[in-house]
Formats: structure tokens, C-alpha cells, sequence
């Protein structure tokens, strides 16, 4: 019945924030205990771009938004680095912009500096039509736990640990 597939989409969606809060604590506390270990090996980043495609393309295209990528053909196809944690890091990125953005376009741009011979810089880019931030609140972006503008954004789910753990994942 339509009753009971909208019941079990809803406990399906509440469910899987719910993973997401528990799993981003669990990562700030590997991360703040010294525990989080970066692994580096050889991946794909054509791999790493088609998995972040379909983990939020169904977000997009439920608020109908228009996605756009803009991704240097010039990247090496083969990096070296933690797949997962870059993968993370991005998707961090884009589901923000995925929650904040009611109409409009999310673009994701992928870019590289050349450090040395065997080292890039990938650079990576979200931008987004959503809400945007107050001047005032560009500061607390990556404080612990903090959720900017509570009164607009009470219905936006999330822990407040996104964006912090994108920088200390950065950071190691």
C-alpha cells in the first residue's frame, strides 16, 4: 500500500541519519584520540568520482536540483592516497551543499597543482545555489558541533561534525 511504502521510506531515510551521525562521531573520536590511520595505496579517480556520483545523485534529484561537474581531463587517472578518506572528505562537501541548496545547481569542479614530479595537489570544489552563510558565521564552519543559523536550518539534519572532520582528515 502507498501508506506503508511511505512509512518504510521514511524509517529507511531516518535510519540512515542515524548511521551517518554515529559514524561521523565515531570518526571525530578516531580522529581526536590519534587512532584515525591514513592508508595509502594506488586508486582510480574515475572510481572515486562514479561512487561519489551515485551516493548523492538520488538527494539531487529529489529536490530536482541540476548537478554539474567540471573535472580537468589533464588529472592523473592513477593517485596515491586513502581512496576512502578523500571520498569522505568530498562527499562531506557535496551533501552540504545537497542540504542547503533547495533550487538551483550544485557544481562540483575537480582540479590538480603540480607539486613535484610524483606529487599533485587535487583540488576539489563545491559550489551551490543554496542558502548561503552569514558573513558572522564563516568563522564557526569548522567548530565541533556547530550548527549555524539553528532558527533557519532546525529541519536540516546533520550532527554539526561534517565539515570538522573534513579538516582534521585534511589536516593528517
Amino acid at each position: 500500500e502507498p501508506k506503508v511504502l511511505e512509512y518504510a521510506r521514511n524509517i529507511k531515510s531516518s535510519s540512515n541519519t542515524l548511521l551517518k551521525i554515529v559514524s561521523d562521531i565515531l570518526d571525530f573520536s578516531k580522529i581526536e584520540s590519534g587512532k584515525m590511520e591514513i592508508i595509502n595505496a594506488e586508486y582510480e579517480l574515475s572510481s572515486v568520482v562514479t561512487d561519489l556520483i551515485n551516493m548523492i545523485s538520488p538527494r539531487i534529484k529529489d529536490k530536482n536540483l541540476e548537478f554539474k561537474l567540471n573535472i580537468n581531463p589533464g588529472i592523473p587517472h592513477l593517485l596515491n592516497g586513502d581512496e576512502i578518506r578523500v571520498k569522505q572528505c568530498m562527499l562531506n562537501l557535496l551533501t552540504n551543499a545537497a542540504k542547503y541548496t533547495d533550487a538551483g545547481t550544485i557544481t562540483m569542479t575537480m582540479d590538480y597543482e603540480t607539486k613535484d614530479e610524483n606529487t599533485i595537489d587535487l583540488i576539489f570544489r563545491v559550489k551551490d545555489t543554496g542558502i548561503g552563510i552569514k558573513q558572522e558565521d564563516i568563522p564557526k564552519l569548522f567548530t565541533v558541533f556547530e550548527r549555524l543559523d539553528e532558527r533557519r536550518n532546525r529541519t536540516i539534519e546533520g550532527s554539526g561534525l561534517g565539515l570538522n572532520i573534513v579538516s582534521m582528515l585534511l589536516g593528517l
